[in-house]
């Protein structure tokens, strides 16, 4: 008899481990959710370091250097990673014309693993706010950069050093709300590391 009486007990026991561990998940992603945090702000293990080594050739026919982080310090630089497939990169393109107005400060696009026809036509229907473009093609430069997807979006301090991190295509909120004080900072030489 104990051996029945244990049959079904081991069974409910199966069945009640993956209910408890649906409910334990579920309120892990159920604290995510109500705290609050911003999604978009994923801790990047790049931020204080300086940026990666880069040399991307340029986006052929649009008269633009490729991008090249021997480039970067000096000045503070907002590194756009974009492709023409990108459907959220459609839709922050124009943050991105807007940003390209100030002059304190130079955007540069990391175009990823796109056709170059495609790429040249996304930004003759849309514009370029772009002053160098760097191809990569096989994405290499993309996990030097630690990006998630695209678009991603960094901004890189006048020594060199990637002071933040931005996941997601830009709103008029997170223009607002987060990369403008950062690039604020930058410029004002307070950068300090975020993101």
């Amino acid at each position: 008899m104990s051996e029945q009486a244990a049959e079904p007990r081991s069974r409910r026991l199966l069945v009640l481990v993956p209910v408890a561990l649906f409910f334990i998940l579920a309120a892990l992603f159920l604290m995510q959710l109500v705290s609050g945090r911003d999604a978009a702000e994923i801790p990047s293990a790049l931020i204080g370091q300086s940026a990666p080594q880069t040399s991307l050739p340029p986006l052929e026919g649009m008269g633009l250097p490729g991008l090249e982080s021997k480039d970067f310090p000096g000045k503070v630089t907002v590194v756009n990673v974009w492709a023409s497939w990108c459907g959220p990169c459609r839709d922050e393109h124009p943050m991105l014309m807007e940003l390209s107005r100030d002059s304190r400060f130079e955007l540069v696009g990391l175009n990823y693993k796109d056709e170059p026809g495609n790429a040249r036509r996304f930004l003759g229907g849309f514009g370029n706010p772009f002053k160098a473009i760097g191809v990569d093609e096989a994405g290499r430069a993309a996990i030097d950069w630690g990006v998630y997807g695209v678009p991603e979006t960094f901004v890189v301090g006048p020594e060199g050093t990637i002071l933040y991190k931005h996941v997601g295509p830009l709103s008029e909120q997170s223009l607002a709300r987060t990369l403008m004080p950062e690039i604020e900072k930058a410029v004002a030489g307070e950068g300090s590391p975020a993101g």
